[in-house]
């Protein structure tokens, strides 16, 4: 669809930007802290980059008022953080640390003296390591109970300072990379088992919602998911059936429950004849039918394409795959898959790729929301946008990084041509305001806008210093979005 003219963002859209604790508070057993999972991954040989850990990431624990400061020089309209969960239950239930809860709330306290909206996820992978322990994390229903108490512990203390909620970060990856491919704690590759814990965390994210609903009437809550739209390879009418199938196994699977409280009867029917299908309760049924999230968070890096798969065709060259997507379910060599007769996955022609391998698509952010808007029909937070990539610091300090701003661009201007069709949105936050620990490739994988001086092996001085996209996207925020299409 072209446009002569695109309408402006709305008057009161989050210009914002995006972190995780795990990944740069630091100060991993400070002030009563009990250790998560990631804690004691990061600790065995082999599991991460260079052996990096969250020790002391980028010690935003302690830095918190200088970070913030540089939000307010950009201009930030909103920031998303997460909570450390054992930060504030150091055994997952129990006793409060209330310093722990201390923290967040001079955090939630110093955004708001600045003029940042605090948008708050509950959960972003770091679960408390005594619930893995002793009812094996999200395998047990337990877990969920658990969840729903430490969110009340949160929804009481800020639910009045807060506004925006996520409960769920990216559920399609952690659980695929923690259950089935082995990169992520817990470590397993256990399809049954991976789709029973899938189920839990439905349930957990269900119970959030609904005593956010009951505590803070004034506020909104929902999912942040890792969207990617499937592209058929060809119009080879098999080819777009395989893309409907990827696009179902992939998507529809985990958003039918957020938005419609039920799973999608095509996948759940294959699963089923597979025996990985999870058990569902009458009363889970009831449970997921009752939560209505406000918005869907959203988080986009890229899509996928899709082929038919034919067996019998495959089955001598089935294709290796080297490196795990965690946007993107495939089927690999010599594994029981159950999408492998759904459809295989190719290699997009048109698409440039990123140093780590990811397809550059900013019109699939296009399809991605029209997409999302037409199937759920709730407004959307893009709560995850951004590019890992290679920053090289300067010998008078500074970051050139025009392939970034490059790719915010390209990316954003699709956002607004998204608005102009129709879709509703709330804000966009970048993934990420500074650098942090990338999950499993240590500080050479760099997202921010800040550029925080330290490497693998060493933390330096943990200097703070913005990059030239700080200043292209300060300039974006001053122009609620103008500059974008002024400058094309």
């Amino acid at each position: 669809m072209f446009h002569t003219n695109l309408d402006p963002f709305p008057e009161n859209f989050l210009w914002g930007a995006a972190s995780a604790a795990y990944q740069i508070e630091g100060a991993w057993a400070e002030d009563g802290k009990g250790p998560s999972i990631w804690d004691t991954y990061a600790q065995i040989p082999g599991n991460t980059f260079e052996e990096t850990n969250g020790k002391v990431a980028i010690d935003h624990y302690h830095r918190y008022k200088e970070d913030v400061a540089l939000m307010k020089q950009m201009g930030l309209k909103g920031y998303r953080f997460s909570v450390a969960w054992s930060r504030i239950l150091p055994d997952g239930e129990g006793a409060v640390n209330e310093a722990g809860v201390a923290f967040y709330e001079k955090l939630v306290d110093e955004l708001l003296r600045q003029g940042v909206e605090p948008i708050l996820t509950l959960y972003h992978w770091d679960l408390p390591q005594a619930l893995q322990d002793k009812y094996l994390g999200w395998e047990g229903r337990e877990t969920a109970e658990a969840f729903e108490r430490y969110c009340r512990i949160l929804f009481e203390r800020l639910g009045k300072k807060v506004t925006y909620w996520v409960t769920m970060n990216e559920q399609n990856v952690f659980t695929s990379l923690g259950y089935r491919w082995a990169a992520h704690p817990p470590g397993l590759k256990d399809l049954k088992r991976m789709y029973a814990a899938n189920h839990i965390i439905n349930l957990a994210n269900a119970k959030a919602i609904n005593l956010f609903h009951e505590l803070v009437p004034q506020g909104k809550i929902g999912p942040s998911f890792g969207y990617g739209p499937m592209y058929p390879f060809s119009c080879d009418p098999e080819d777009v059936l395989a893309a409907e199938n990827g696009e179902a196994f992939n998507n529809a699977w985990f958003l039918d429950v957020y938005c419609k409280g039920e799973y999608p009867k095509f996948v759940y029917k294959q699963l089923a004849k597979v025996g990985l299908a999870p058990e569902v309760t009458p009363e889970d049924q009831a449970l997921l039918k009752q939560a209505k999230p406000d918005f869907l968070g959203i988080n986009y890096y890229h899509g996928g394409t899709a082929q038919q798969n034919n067996l019998q065709k495959q089955s001598a060259e089935k294709k290796e795959f080297s490196k795990v997507d965690p946007y993107l379910m495939q089927a690999a060599a010599g594994e029981f898959s159950p999408e492998e007769t759904m459809f295989a996955t190719a290699e997009n022609p048109h698409l440039k790729k990123t140093d780590w391998g990811w397809e550059i698509d900013p019109v699939g952010f296009r399809v991605a929301l029209r997409r999302i808007q037409a199937n759920y029909d709730l407004p959307i937070f893009i709560t995850e946008n951004g590019l890992g990539a290679i920053d090289q610091l300067t010998e008078d300090k500074q970051i050139h990084d025009p392939y970034r701003i490059t790719y915010l661009q390209e990316h954003l201007v699709e956002l607004q041509k998204a608005i102009t069709d129709g879709v509703e949105l709330i804000g966009y936050c970048a993934w990420s305001f500074t650098d942090l620990l990338s999950w499993l490739n240590g500080y050479k994988k760099r997202y921010g806008f800040v550029y925080v001086d330290r490497d693998n092996q060493s933390e330096r001085q943990l200097a703070r210093i913005p990059k030239d996209s700080f200043y292209w996207y300060q300039e974006v925020i001053r122009t609620n979005g103008a500059s974008l299409t002024s400058e094309t």
